[in-house]
Order: C-alpha cells, then sequence, then structure tokens
C-alpha cells in the first residue's frame, strides 16, 4: 500500500513547486506515494503551474473549497501526510477585502484539521509565515515569540496557528506548524514584489517602490522552504513550530537595487509610491531550531538564485502574460 500525501493549494506558486518536487524523486520519503492535490484555483493557482508533472500517474488533481467539509472528508481518507499550503496570502488584497482570508485561512483550516482528525492521519503540516510575529526592529524572532500580526491577513494565519495548535493540544492530532520569510522562485503570481519587479522591466514598465524603500525582508528560494517542510514533514516533533528562513535580510531599496541590475535597467524606472497601510518594517526569523533539530540549512545563494529566477521569467512569457492580463482585467 502506497503513501499517500494531500497537498492543499498544490496548484499556488509554493504548493505546486512541493508537488513537482515530490513527484520526480526529489523528497525520498515520499518518491513512491500518490500525491492528491486540492486546489480551487483561485486567481493564484493555475493548472499550468502542474503541468511539468500532469502526466505522472502518482498525481490526482481535485479542484475543490477547503470548507468544503465533504468533499475534504472524503479526500482525507487513507492519508498518510497532509502538507496544507490553501491560504489567501496577498497583504494588499487582505486590505482591500478581508473576509475572503478569515473564511479561508482561518474556516478552512479548522476543516482540514477535523477531517485529518476523523480519518487519524499520521502528520498535518500547516503551512504559515514570518508575518504572524508583525515586525521587528532588530534582533530574530524565535518560534516562542508573542504573535502581533499587523494585517488582516497575517491575522488570519496567526488565528489558523492557534486553531492547529489547539488540535495538537486538545485531540492529540500530530501537528507541526512552519512559518517562512519571503519566498521567491519561479511560477510565483505577479503580483508579488520580485516577478512584479521582474516583467515590468521585462516589458519597459516602470516598478513601484513603497515609502522610503527602508522596509527589510528577508528572502528564501521556494525550493529551500520546500525541503525545509518536508524535513519537518518527516521528523519534525508533533505540536512543535518551526521558522523556517533564508538567511538573506534586504531592505526593499536594496531589493529592487539587485533586480534592476538582474535585468540591466536602472532608477529611472523606479516610481516611488505612497507606503502601504499597516506596512511592517522588518521581519527576520531566527532558524536555530529547525538547523538544530532537524538539519535544515538554506542552500540557494540569493544572487543566484535571483539571476535564476530573472532566468526563468524571461523564458517563460507565456505562462505569466496572461496571468498579468487577466489581473489588470479584474482591476487587481
Amino acid at each position: 500500500m502506497h503513501m499517500r500525501v494531500l497537498v492543499t493549494g498544490g496548484a499556488g506558486f509554493i504548493g505546486s513547486h512541493y508537488v513537482r518536487q515530490a513527484l520526480t524523486g526529489r523528497y525520498p520519503t515520499v518518491a513512491d506515494a500518490e500525491v492528491v492535490v486540492l486546489d480551487k484555483l483561485t486567481y493564484a493557482g493555475c493548472r499550468e503551474n502542474l503541468a511539468p508533472v500532469a502526466a505522472n500517474p502518482r498525481l490526482r488533481f481535485v479542484q475543490g473549497d477547503i470548507r468544503d467539509a465533504e468533499l475534504v472528508g472524503e479526500l482525507m481518507r487513507g492519508v498518510d501526510l497532509v502538507v496544507h499550503f490553501a491560504a489567501e496570502s496577498h497583504v494588499d488584497r487582505s486590505i482591500l477585502g478581508a473576509a475572503d482570508f478569515v473564511l479561508t485561512n482561518v474556516a478552512g483550516t479548522q476543516t482540514l484539521l477535523q477531517a485529518a482528525l476523523d480519518a487519524s492521519v499520521g502528520k498535518f503540516v500547516h503551512v504559515s509565515t514570518d508575518e504572524v510575529y508583525g515586525s521587528i526592529e532588530e534582533g530574530s524572532w524565535t518560534e516562542e515569540h508573542p504573535l502581533e500580526p499587523n494585517s488582516p491577513y497575517s491575522a488570519s494565519k496567526a488565528s489558523a496557528d492557534l486553531i492547529a495548535r489547539s488540535y495538537h493540544r486538545t485531540y492529540g492530532l500530530p501537528v507541526c506548524v512552519t512559518r517562512c520569510s519571503n519566498n521567491y522562485g519561479p511560477y510565483q503570481f505577479p503580483e508579488k514584489v520580485i516577478p512584479l519587479f521582474i516583467t515590468n522591466l521585462i516589458d519597459g514598465e516602470d516598478v513601484p517602490l513603497y515609502g522610503d524603500g527602508m522596509n527589510v525582508r528577508d528572502w528564501l528560494h521556494v525550493d529551500d522552504h520546500c525541503h525545509g517542510i518536508q524535513l519537518v514533514a518527516d521528523k519534525g516533533r508533533a505540536g512543535e513550530t518551526y521558522n523556517i528562513g533564508g538567511g538573506t535580510e534586504l531592505t526593499n531599496r536594496e531589493l529592487t537595487d539587485r533586480l534592476l541590475r538582474a535585468v540591466g535597467a536602472g532608477w529611472d524606472r523606479v516610481r516611488r509610491v505612497t507606503d502601504r497601510k499597516g506596512h511592517d518594517r522588518r521581519y527576520s526569523v531566527d532558524i536555530t531550531k529547525i538547523s538544530g533539530e532537524l538539519g535544515y540549512t538554506p542552500r540557494i545563494p540569493f544572487d543566484e538564485g535571483l539571476a535564476e529566477t530573472v532566468r526563468w521569467y524571461v523564458d517563460n512569457r507565456a505562462w505569466w502574460e496572461p496571468l498579468k492580463k487577466r489581473a489588470a482585467l479584474e482591476g487587481a
């Protein structure tokens, strides 16, 4: 009997990377597992993200909502591992309309946890974000830091983290929570900063820089993130939270400078825009715990990862152009 893995949000940016890696033998423990992807295919998830593995007989794709208790209950039967990526995740969108974020990220997560408990699933990895910690002027957050989210998006993720923890404490469900820093890499939806800047610059358009450009983020290549998630799935202690960071802290100004240089453009292409509401000043996660316990270390140097990401967007216009057009039509 083969192992079965349920991946929610598996057609999104990070989820699809995980699925492609799992189906091409990059993670030994799930090398022959059946992978069931549940994705609603909202604006940020698309079937094309799974095109490289679409013909793989171990992949089963189901379009559906994580809030659909009946569907989730059905899919959860016989599942050994759940990796839960599905989330509404763009901060600007959460500021414009918070309701979907609460429904998907909080109620949806609870629906999955309950179904996993009912089906006696062996491990549930809830993928979260460093944004639940709020903003930090200096130093780095350990997993014990209080949750102080500042946007409706991060508040909904913090709520989901707490519900996930409660399912371990109350019912003994083997849950782990991961909290990652800002991801980048191929197949990232072009509204996020790195692909937005790359694709705008390729097309000769300007790029927006929020406020004074001194907001600091830690950058993590999606491949390092998914590698960390698999370590947690394999060896993470039930009930524990693990930070996954990339170890490259840059101000948005420094990031913009690297992107301009990578594409061969100048600062005349940068447009200053009013700062985002409640814009967190700095994120920084401490990865001592996952490094010490599970042997995690980020493997992709930022400059190398960024150059490869730029190349991917240059080579894959057919993937991102329709997405940008659709977003523009929807007024996103």
